[in-house]
C-alpha cells in the first residue's frame, strides 16, 4: 500500500478536481501490475495497473488508495474492471465519500466473491487527498494560507514593498504548493500593490494542470493591465452585486456576483461556490486584511508561515489583522505539521489545533 501511495503522488499535479489514486497488483511478495491516475477523464489507478498485470490479475490482490468506483462516470467503474479481472482480494486504504461511490464499490466486490479489506493506511491516504475529502465531505476546499514574514513578524516595508522577504530556495518551493492546488486566490488589495501574476513558474520538466486564479475584488477595482487579467490562465473575478465596470479590463476573464457580508464578500459564499467548481485545494496569497478575515471566520485549514532571518522595524506591515482578544484563552492555537530549513529561511507547515 505504501508503493500505491507513492504511485499516486505521480498525479499530484494533474488529477484536479479527482483525487489522486494509486493501485498495485500483488501475487504473494510479487508486484505484476501498478498504475496512478494520471488526468482527469483517463482511466483509473486500477485500469493501468490490471493492464500492466494482464492475465496474472486473476486470483491476485489489488492494494488500491481509494475505493474503487462503482458508477459510470467518464470512465467505466473500477470496481466491473476489478472484477472482471478475477482478482481474489482487495485492499483499500480509505474509503471514497463521493455520493456516487460512498461503499457502493466494496459492496460491489464483496457481492462478487471478492474479500475486501479497509483501512490499511487510511490516515495517509486521505492527507493526500485533502482537498478532494474537504470538498466532498464539508462542502468546502481545503483552505491553505501562505505567508512570509521576517523575524519581528513583518510581511513588507510601511510603504508596502515587500519583494523579496524570502530566497530564491522558499520562493521555489511556493511554486509546488501552487501547482498542487486547485485555485489559488488573492484579494484585490494585494493585486492593486503588487500586481502579481498568481501563477505557476519554475517547474522544470514536470506537467501540472494550470491553478485557477480567483480574485476577490467587491467593487471591481482591479485596474486595467494587471497582470491577473491577461487571460494566460483561467481567472475568476468575485465581486458583490452592486460592482460595476463600464469598460472591456475584465473580457478575458470570468466575472461573478457573490453575497457581501458586513462590506465584505462572503468568504463562506465564495468557498462554497469554488467547491462548486471542483476546487478541492485553495491556496491564499493575500495580505493581512483577507488573511486576517479567513482565521477570524474559522476557515483557514492549514498555514504555510515562511520566515526569514531579517528584521524590517515596527513600522513595517503586520502579518495578520485579527479581532483584538479579550484574554489568552481566545487565542488562535496551531500545531506544526513540518518544519524545514530552505536556504536560509524556514518553512513552518501548522494547522489549527
Amino acid at each position: 500500500m505504501a508503493h500505491a501511495l507513492r504511485l499516486a503522488e505521480r498525479g499530484f499535479y494533474t488529477t484536479q478536481p479527482n483525487p489522486r489514486v494509486g493501485c498495485v497488483i500483488a501475487q504473494g511478495d510479487e508486484v505484476v501490475g501498478m498504475g496512478f491516475h494520471q488526468r482527469a477523464g483517463e482511466p483509473h489507478a486500477e485500469v493501468y495497473a490490471l493492464r500492466e498485470a494482464g492475465a496474472r490479475a486473476r486470483d491476485a490482490t489489488a492494494y488500491v488508495t481509494l475505493e474503487p468506483c462503482a458508477h459510470h462516470g467518464r470512465t467505466p467503474p473500477c470496481a466491473e474492471a476489478l472484477i472482471a479481472a478475477g482478482v481474489a482480494r482487495v485492499v483499500v486504504a480509505a474509503e471514497d465519500p463521493f455520493p456516487q461511490v460512498d461503499g457502493r464499490g466494496t459492496a460491489r466486490l464483496r457481492a462478487a466473491g471478492i474479500t475486501v479489506d479497509i483501512g490499511l493506511l487510511r490516515d495517509a491516504a486521505r492527507e493526500l487527498n485533502i482537498g478532494f475529502f474537504s470538498r466532498i465531505e464539508r462542502g468546502r476546499p481545503f483552505v491553505r494560507v501562505k505567508l512570509a514574514m521576517s523575524l519581528d513578524g513583518r510581511t513588507a516595508l510601511a510603504n508596502g514593498e515587500s519583494k523579496w522577504i524570502t530566497g530564491e530556495a522558499a520562493r521555489a518551493d511556493v511554486q509546488r504548493w501552487r501547482a498542487r492546488s486547485s485555485a489559488i486566490l488573492s484579494g484585490n488589495g494585494t493585486v492593486l500593490a503588487d500586481d502579481p501574476r498568481l501563477t505557476v513558474r519554475l517547474l522544470q520538466d514536470e506537467e501540472f494542470t494550470p491553478p485557477l486564479r480567483v480574485i476577490l475584488d467587491r467593487q471591481l477595482r482591479t485596474q486595467a493591465g494587471s497582470q491577473v487579467l491577461d487571460g494566460s490562465t483561467p481567472t475568476l473575478v468575485l465581486h458583490g452585486a452592486a460592482g460595476f465596470c463600464a469598460d472591456n479590463r475584465f473580457e478575458r476573464v470570468e466575472r461573478m456576483a457573490v453575497a457581501t457580508q458586513n462590506d465584505a464578500l462572503d468568504l463562506r459564499a465564495v468557498l462554497a461556490l469554488l467547491a462548486g467548481r471542483g476546487c478541492n485545494e485553495v491556496h491564499v496569497e493575500a495580505g493581512p486584511t483577507l488573511c486576517g478575515a479567513l482565521f477570524a471566520a474559522g476557515l483557514v485549514d492549514e498555514l504555510l508561515l515562511y520566515i526569514a532571518p531579517l528584521l524590517l522595524g515596527d513600522s513595517a506591515r503586520p502579518l495578520l489583522h485579527l479581532p483584538t482578544l479579550s484574554d489568552m484563552a481566545r487565542r488562535w492555537q496551531l500545531r506544526v505539521i513540518d518544519q524545514r530549513q530552505l536556504g536560509a529561511d524556514w518553512r513552518l507547515q501548522l494547522r489549527p489545533a
